[in-house]
């Protein structure tokens, strides 16, 4: 019998319709063993392990290029770790195991697990550092927003944009104190604030999703979550612009090391995921986005999204896995 040989792109498509929810699906079932249990960084590890374990069954080349935990020292998927059989395309990868390790350590809403994937040399290769963002969903021209502008600006610009008053925009921010000044700018545009403890990712993607309400993100987060949150708005549309925050030498000495010459650059969706990308994430709690994991006596039931940017498809995937729950492992 004559050999097939499957392209790269269809093997990408196969990994999404076949393999990548298993990923997060196992992350998101491990983390949420332990839900309640304050155990942040336990909740975190148990994520990594199962993630990591799924990765390396993948006919994939993969090389993990946004990596967490060198801020708080949890653990990590860490960037420049290979996974994968080696058997397959080269792929960048990148992930947040368990966004939202306070949430899940307090079974508050909102705690995922997720990650990017995309051709080899098409994700930015940022450092574990903060990161200044601003983000809306799709349907407005292009330069409706602006990192550079003031707050102000980009809302009542926002609000044009979109045929409202000022008082119908809702913006979503991490609630920190270096927010304080940005908070007081919105309210004084007479636009309404929507502030959580953690869980950036989503606070992105939220803005493309018109249930939530949500107009804008803005402030300062994770660069790993930045990336995470731009494949996403590679799939589903959206603008977003960001420039990493790097104050130290150390972080200068690594961004360079990394090839990003310009420091100060401001980033594009584009800038930051180059070409076909796939974005998968599980609730561990549930949220405004995911139902979290349910616990059954014979059955566990997750709920994931996955996308994929070159077709824009969007699948809601809800599972049952019997085996997860009968012998109690993952």
């Amino acid at each position: 019998m004559p050999s097939i040989t499957v392209q790269p792109d269809l093997l990408i498509e196969r990994i999404l319709t076949l393999e990548i929810v298993r990923v997060t699906e196992r992350a998101a079932v491990s983390s949420a063993r332990l839900r309640g249990h304050g155990k942040d960084k336990a909740s975190d590890q148990a994520a990594v392990d199962a993630m990591r374990r799924e990765l390396n069954k993948l006919p994939i080349d993969g090389t993990v290029v946004i990596g967490e935990g060198e801020i708080d020292e949890a653990p990590m998927l860490f960037i420049g770790e290979k996974v994968g059989t080696k058997q397959g395309p080269k792929v960048d990868i990148a992930v947040d195991p368990l966004e939202g390790t306070v949430l899940c350590a307090k079974n508050m809403p909102g705690a995922i697990a997720t990650i990017a994937m995309a051709n080899g040399g098409t994700l930015l290769h940022a450092p574990d550092c903060y990161m200044n963002k601003i983000a809306i969903g799709p349907g407005y021209p292009k330069g409706t927003v602006d990192l550079d502008a003031p707050t102000e600006e980009n809302i009542l610009s926002l609000a044009k944009a979109k045929g409202v008053k000022p008082s119908e925009i809702t913006a979503i921010l991490l609630d920190r104190p270096r927010h304080a000044d940005m908070i007081a700018a919105v309210r004084k545009t007479g636009a309404a604030v929507s502030l959580i403890s953690d869980g950036d990712v989503a606070g992105v993607i939220h803005c493309a999703e018109v249930k939530t309400g949500i107009d804008i993100y803005l402030g300062i987060g994770g660069a790993p979550e930045g990336v995470l949150a731009a494949a996403a708005l590679r799939c589903i549309g959206g603008q977003m612009q960001t420039r990493l925050i790097i104050d130290t030498e150390e972080l200068r000495e690594r961004t360079l090391k990394m090839g990003i010459k310009d420091p100060k650059k401001k980033y594009t969706i584009e800038d930051m995921v180059r070409g076909d990308c796939l974005f998968a994430a599980t609730g561990v709690t549930s949220g405004a986005m995911l139902d979290g994991v349910k616990f059954g006596k014979d059955v566990i039931e997750t709920d994931t999204v996955v996308m994929r940017s070159v077709t824009g498809t969007v699948r809601r995937v809800r599972a049952e896995h019997r085996e997860l729950a009968k012998f109690h492992l993952d």
